[in-house]
């Protein structure tokens, strides 16, 4: 008897489904990408982008639900998001968000303009280009769905934080993977390691087939109006350091290759496209 192929299917709130490796619809993220960028955007990029928030977003919830449980608490508050932060600086991401959250109110510090005067906080991010903050409610449901798949609930204050910081991250992603494609690769970019004063730094070697595969970010190839996966990986370099980048990195590797193997076996959805591409209009031939 022939074995047939197995087909993914959801089983309640843990899936194995690809289509549950971020809460995030690609609908919303190329949306986001759009916004930043009139490029062409591939569906593997999309999950990649999706996953890696997804990820960013996971470390920060479970972060927060460590700083809630030290106070037998089992909903997170605002200041649970602080605490998380303070913990683990590589959580310090979407950082426009905090001009604009009451959370962070008197904790940015002061910035000075080139004279020496202070610049107000109304007009520190103020910019002609898309920052996130402005679509941070469209996050909302996928906010709630990963608080629910990691067991805890939060206050609304503190859903709407974690909106602003998954719109925000995702917007800074989409425009520094644009930038990767513009540039033909990532021309700038470092390694962090957070080591306390009585530890040794590591061994080179440790890490190295990770600064292999970071080298190999930093040669683009590809169409140059299409923002592929790699260049969302690359732009994850970008954006992030320290164990939460290389752990956002291979979730997002793994989600695409999961993805690319279920469409091999159910082919893709019919109500998306392969690739993002604006429409084509048809032109009417005389003669």
């Amino acid at each position: 008897m022939t074995a047939q192929p197995t087909r993914l299917e959801r089983i309640g709130p843990e899936t194995a489904s690809v289509m549950d490796v971020s809460p995030f619809k690609p609908s919303l993220v190329r949306a986001v990408f759009r916004d930043v960028a009139p490029m062409h955007v591939s569906r593997s990029a999309t999950w990649a982008a999706a996953s890696v928030t997804r990820t960013v977003l996971t470390e920060i919830i479970d972060a927060a639900r460590g700083a809630a449980a030290a106070e037998a608490r089992k909903k997170l508050i605002p200041r649970d998001l602080i605490s998380a932060i303070d913990r683990n600086v590589e959580l310090e991401v979407g950082g426009k968000w905090y001009d604009h959250s009451p959370t962070f109110k008197g904790l940015n510090g002061v910035m000075y303009d080139a004279e020496g005067v202070i610049v107000p906080r109304r007009k520190r991010s103020r910019s002609r280009r898309p920052s996130g903050v402005s679509g941070a409610h469209q996050f909302e449901a996928g906010v709630k769905r990963l608080l629910r798949n990691r067991g805890v609930t939060a206050v609304p204050a503190m859903v709407r934080d974690l909106d602003g910081i998954a719109s925000v991250f995702l917007t800074d992603l989409a425009r520094d993977a644009a930038m990767v494609v513009r540039e033909g690769g990532v021309k700038r970019f470092g390694t962090v390691t957070l080591v306390t004063s009585d530890e040794r730094d590591p061994a080179p070697s440790s890490s190295s087939s990770f600064q292999d595969s970071l080298g190999a970010l930093s040669t683009r190839r590809g169409d140059a109006r299409t923002i592929g996966r790699d260049d969302v990986l690359a732009a994850t370099t970008i954006q992030l350091f320290g164990d939460i980048r290389q752990q956002a990195l291979a979730e997002a590797r793994g989600a695409t290759q999961s993805y690319s193997s279920t469409q091999l076996i159910t082919g893709p959805p019919a109500e998306e496209e392969v690739v993002d591409r604006p429409p084509v209009r048809e032109i009417d031939r005389q003669g």
